[in-house]
Parts: structure tokens; sequence; C-alpha cells
């Protein structure tokens, strides 16, 4: 595909330094110790049910990145003990939020607690699991439908296609599945791929790549991003990465339309005792996490990779294959 021309955003100095203030933050709070900062239910009464319950994902979404970069840096791995995107508040409790991201925290639990109260006074049914139909045909996926990928080991290397399936749509996440009898069988393993809404692939089959929590929910031009790329199944495996989105826009790939982030990826992949660099790309559409493209380059196998969406097949006809 070709990537929207990137726009270089400048040395992110201004980050380092709200990091800085972040780390300088003073002593630090547990995060039920954080007093939410109070907002104002009258604000969201007028909204309908729908659009509070989209607002509550969203926060909920934004609660949970600054969440993983408390406990990512205090080492606790509290969070990765299988919590999804939606925070259970009570399961931060051991976190220790400070400076900026404390002050985050104080104001997305007040928000959280406003729209809470909001839909209580319009009795608002509990959000359901799967994503409203709204949401769902505004994306540039469809329930059924197969995204075909191409794989090379290696630039210019011999190309193999394999297919994920689009198996449900939920609020939060999306899951794929690749079935036992799809061609070619060592293209990718059989089973289950789940994938939040930021394009986190948060479960996969063993010896499938995966990176739990390498994107965040809001990203833009010149936003920084750190995190895991895993095999699946292998603790031996993995890589550390970090990223910036280098470019935004709107682009058409495999006949669809859709509004990528273009991330420079750049850090260190290990197998037990060997350590190596590894650089590379990742693409994918904003509004649906879809991964795009994925170029990995490194001296170990299993970071070596070119992915292309190529094409997206509709979804087979009720009673078909």
């Amino acid at each position: 595909m070709r990537a929207p021309q990137p726009t270089r955003h400048p040395a992110p100095q201004a980050l380092a330094a709200a990091l800085a203030l972040a780390l300088l933050g003073g002593c630090a709070t547990r995060a039920v110790d954080v007093a939410p900062v109070a907002a104002s239910p009258a604000e969201f009464i007028s909204w309908d049910c729908a659009r509070l319950d989209d607002e509550r994902d969203a926060v909920q979404q934004r609660a949970a990145d600054v969440a993983w970069a408390v406990d990512e840096r205090a080492g606790n791995n509290i969070l990765a003990l299988g919590m999804g995107v939606a925070v259970f508040w009570p399961a931060m409790l051991a976190l220790r939020p400070e400076g900026l991201e404390q002050a985050e925290l104080a104001r997305l639990k007040g928000r959280f607690e406003a729209l809470e109260s909001a839909a209580a006074q319009k009795n608002c049914p509990p959000p359901g699991v799967d994503l409203p139909a709204a949401r769902a045909a505004a994306l540039p996926l469809a329930l059924g439908e197969r995204l075909v990928y191409e794989d090379r080991s290696r630039a210019r290397g011999p190309a193999t296609e394999w297919a994920l399936q689009v198996g449900a749509l939920r609020r939060t996440e999306t899951e794929y599945r690749r079935r036992t009898d799809d061609k070619p069988a060592g293209a990718a393993p059989a089973g289950t791929w789940l994938q939040d809404r930021a394009g986190n692939i948060t479960q996969a089959p063993d010896g499938a790549l995966s990176w739990p929590r390498l994107l965040r929910g809001e990203l833009t031009l010149g936003a920084v991003t750190a995190g895991e790329m895993r095999v699946a199944g292998d603790a031996l495996t993995r890589a550390r990465l970090r990223g910036q989105v280098v470019a935004v826009g709107p682009q058409t790939v495999a006949g669809r339309r859709f509004d990528v982030i273009v991330l420079e990826l750049f850090g260190d992949a290990q197998r037990g005792d060997t350590t190596t660099r590894v650089d590379g790309a990742m693409v994918v559409d904003r509004a649906s996490g879809v991964l795009l493209r994925l170029d990995l380059r490194s001296a170990i196998s299993e970071f070596s990779l070119q992915r292309r969406l190529v094409r997206v097949e509709a979804a087979a006809p009720a009673g078909g294959g």
C-alpha cells in the first residue's frame, strides 16, 4: 500500500518534560485513594443511552491506558492478569499513580461517575457486550468477512496468504478466527485472535505474534508508545518496542477506505539469552484497530516479517461454507 505522506514531528521535548514532571510528582498515591474530580451529571443528561454507553467506553479505555502505564513502570503486572480494556476501578487498588497520571485518573473517575449517574437518572439498561449496530455499520469491516493477509519472511521473498474471519464484534474487542481446515495449513496457527479497539492483539494461538499493550487508545501525530510484542506460548521470545506516530490520514487498502496511523517501531528482540535489534513499521486503522501492514526487521526470525492486508472477502451466505 502507499502509506500517507508522513508529516514528521519535531523531537518531543515537551513530552519528555511532561513525563519528567509526572515522575517527580511527589509521594505516590494508590489509585483507590485518588479522589475524583467532580463532574456534573447535568452535562450529560441530554444524551441518549447509546451516547452515554459510548462515552463510558471511551473513558474506560483512557483509564486503562493510564493504569497500564503506571503498572508497567512499577513492574507490578497487576493489570496483566487477564484484565480487559474495561477498567474495574477497584482492580487498581495497588497501583501508585502520581503527578500527571494521578490528575488524569482523578478527572476520569469523576467523569465516569457523572456518566453513571446520568445513565441511572435516564433508566438506561446496562450496556450489552456486542457492538451496537450503528457503531458496527460505521466500521470498515463486517461480521463474517475474511481478512486475507500476505506474509513474507524477508523483502522480495516468497509470499504466503492466510485469512482471519471476523467472528464477533464486541464493544471493546473484535474476535477473529482461523479454522483448522483453512489452507495453507502452515501459514498461521488455527485458533482465535482477540483484538482491542486500539489495535492490540490481546490473545492469539500459540506460535502467532501478539502485542497486548503496544498501542494506546488515542494515538495522534507525534504520539509515542511502548510495549511488548510476543510469540504466543513462547515465554523466551519477545521484543520490547517503542514507537512514534509519523503519519495519519485516509488510505484505501484492499478496496476499503481506512483512517490510518503509521508508527515507526524500534527496540530490542530477545530469544533466551540472545538479544538483538528490531525495527520496522506498523499501520492500523483508527476506527477498528484492524492491522493493515506490519514490517519487522531483526536477526531473530520471529521478528523478521512483512505482513500486508491484500483483500477483504465477503461473508459467506447463511448456510454456506
